[in-house]
């Protein structure tokens, strides 16, 4: 047992006698063993005393841009460890496929020790940069690895236990990351490394289903052409390369046109995988692929696919779109534009009337309404119902960015213009827009000075990326969103009035869901069905007495709470029936009770449950410094349900207090605010 002591007092006299010359293989385990050699022909140097600093916050956030899906996915495994990982003093890391860490949850004080090696997020970890180490170790040898104390090979580690695996996606092995638990070395245990094979297996089952839910998506949007007759053989392609479905005739196109492709044995084709956030047109075609063959497959909005279409030789081939229904002409459009909004209340249908009429124009539109209420549904549904339906929808937070990564965002940068830049620069997502429609939400949180760069985008029709001279025409629809009272934030001097007469031509309300109760239950159904087949589950039922309860709700952080909490009810159910037991404690505290009732009629009163409440919010934002991911983390709420609650009691200025204590620090990445 390589925790004992002595054993590690033997470790260490062989990685002496190792770096003298001499030969240490019999004191070490083959992994260990192997890694040092790799570490001695790598010229590592073995007296670092940490990692190298890491990257910078605009690299780190183009790295979250790259591996934003892992992240996305891998996010809610590694929440539910956090408070064991507290328990046991380690930290839980996400990682690169080249060792850079991208994210961290655990023990708030492991991860500050982390901090003084430079183990945190943007740290560089693999095996040729600092060593032997869990995280480089398990990615050089593709199997979950223990590198405990003195094993390590560089001296300023050697405090230090870890235990990682690599991240493998489900369909074709690739090495997306690695999940590491580290943490000093008192707190060594044979059972972490159990801990990140379990936690690696769950993104991979999360990435599984994720990639199954978007090949049914494929199929939808193109079974209808597949299964068309015609001279024309067609392959269709997963957004990895991979073919999943071909029609009848496709194999003796292959053959007429000279394809070295076999469908009786596919194999994956590199050229057409889309990576995040790609241009449409791939590069590295094999010869027998002219680019005019492929036609991107998209459904409400995203790339998800390719189809590829070998011309019969009796006829050339035409370049077209496959999209997907919200694609269709303008007469069928305009009918299922919104039909992803569930609900049919009177103050739902006169909005949606609204925006169909709207979405016709060419106007800006500003819709209003509070947090969670379906803002961005609505501007999907306004692009889907106009004549640019076939051009992209792309969407930008302008609230969750900091003002340069904003800048950076939507305006794109030239090679060079800033540390860390992407060689050959970067196209922003104005120009990203360019065809089709730009939705900017929390468009009242944009910075002062950046509001006329985007003003003069506006009236000019031309973009400048930063550190370039020369303009870039670009047509767009734009659409905005916001919380706040414009007119209001004008009147203070937060916003500029000629912007604000520019982006609000037109403008909608997006009701909040506590003026349209009749739409709880469909709403409810609604997720029920989505997450039961998201998550493999049998259908579930909401029983009366619970549906009472979330009818008599006030749903402060509207639509979006009401999902989460479906979602987490519907996790957590023992029983295909739901009851009162399962609503979280929030909804039954803030309908005037804390034990599930039998019934839900009774009167409401929380205005002492209101106080208390937000006395405990002020407190722990001032524990955690204005920080709101670890407030919320500290509260036990979604970070969503906590902007609500700032919105309720009306707590901004209680952040900014908190934010402004000396001690403060920011998080180092926009990802993990």
């Amino acid at each position: 047992m390589f925790s004992d002591p002595l054993h590690e007092s033997v470790v260490m006299a062989a990685w002496e006698r190792f770096l003298a010359g001499g030969d240490s293989s019999e004191a070490l385990r083959d992994a260990v063993d192997g890694s040092w050699q790799r570490c001695q022909l790598g010229q590592v140097d073995p007296a670092q005393s940490s990692g190298p600093p890491p990257i910078s916050e605009s690299s780190l956030y183009l790295l979250h841009q790259a591996h934003g899906e892992l992240l996305d996915l891998s996010s809610p495994v590694m929440a539910h460890a956090r408070d064991f990982l507290s328990e046991t003093g380690t930290m839980m890391a996400l990682a690169d496929p080249r060792g850079t860490i991208l994210s961290i949850e655990g023990d708030r004080h492991t991860i500050d020790d982390g901090q003084s090696i430079h183990l945190m997020p943007g740290g560089a970890w693999s095996e040729l940069v600092i060593g032997t180490n869990a995280i480089g170790t398990a990615l050089e040898l593709g199997q979950p690895v223990q590198i405990h104390s003195a094993e390590h090979y560089c001296e300023g580690i050697k405090r230090w236990t870890c235990s990682a695996t690599v991240i493998r996606h489900p369909l074709d092995d690739e090495i997306l990351g690695v999940v590491d638990v580290s943490g000093l070395s008192q707190t060594f245990s044979r059972h972490t490394l159990g801990l990140v094979v379990t936690t690696a297996s769950r993104i991979e089952n999360r990435l599984a289903a994720r990639e199954m839910e978007l090949r049914y998506r494929l199929l939808e949007a193109t079974m209808a052409r597949l299964s068309a007759s015609g001279h024309d053989g067609m392959i269709l392609f997963d957004r990895r390369g991979h073919p999943i479905k071909a029609n009848g005739v496709a194999q003796s196109t292959l053959m007429q046109r000279g394809g070295p492709f076999d469908l009786s044995r596919p194999r994956r084709l590199q050229a057409l995988a889309l990576a995040p956030q790609s241009p449409h047109a791939p590069v590295g075609l094999p010869e027998w692929i002219r680019p005019d063959w492929l036609h991107p497959v998209t459904d409400g909005g995203e790339r998800i696919g390719t189809l590829l279409v070998l011309p019969g030789v009796q006829r050339a081939s035409r370049p077209q779109v496959v999209a997907d229904d919200d694609a269709a002409p303008a007469a069928r459009g305009d009918a299922v534009a919104f039909a992803h909004l569930a609900g049919t209340s009177p103050a739902l249908r006169d909005v949606v009337g609204k925006a169909t009429q709207l979405a016709r124009s060419k106007v800006a539109v500003l819709l209003m309404g509070e947090t969670g209420v379906g803002k961005e549904e609505f501007a999907q549904g306004i692009h889907r119902a106009s004549d640019r339906r076939d051009g992209p929808f792309i969407a930008v937070n302008c609230g969750g960015l900091s003002r340069d990564l904003l800048a950076s965002e939507l305006f794109g940068y030239a090679e060079g213009a800033f540390t860390g830049a992407r060689r050959g620069g970067h196209a922003g997502k104005i120009e990203a827009a360019n065809g089709g429609t730009l939705f900017l939400d929390e468009i009242g949180e944009m910075s002062p000075d950046l509001q006329p760069h985007l003003l003069r985008v506006l009236e000019q029709g031309e973009i400048q990326r930063l550190g370039e001279n020369r303009a870039r025409k670009i047509d767009f629809r734009l659409v905005t969103a916001t919380h706040r009272d414009l007119r209001r934030e004008v009147a203070a001097g937060n916003f500029r009035m000629d912007l604000f007469y520019r982006i609000a031509v037109t403008s909608i309300q997006v009701p909040a869901l506590r003026e349209r109760p009749s739409d709880i239950r469909e709403l409810v159904a609604h997720f029920l069905s989505h997450f039961a087949a998201e998550h493999g589950l049998p259908p579930h039922v909401i029983d009366e007495p619970a549906m009472a309860c979330l009818e008599a709700y006030a749903w402060p952080g509207n639509v979006r709470e009401l999902r989460n909490v479906i979602e987490s009810m519907l996790l957590m159910a023992d029983a295909p029936s739901i009851g009162v037991r399962a609503l979280p404690v929030e909804i039954r505290e803030g309908i005037g009770f804390e034990v599930p009732p039998s019934t839900c009629a009774l009167p409401r009163s929380g205005l002492r449950i209101d106080h208390a409440e937000r006395d405990v919010i002020v407190d722990t934002l001032r524990t955690a410094r204005g920080n709101l991911t670890r407030a919320a983390n500290l509260l036990g709420i979604a970070k969503s349900t906590l902007y609500a609650k700032l919105e309720k009691y009306r707590l901004h200025e209680e952040v900014s207090s908190a934010r402004s204590q000396e001690d403060f620090a920011p998080p180092p990445s926009p990802h993990l605010k």
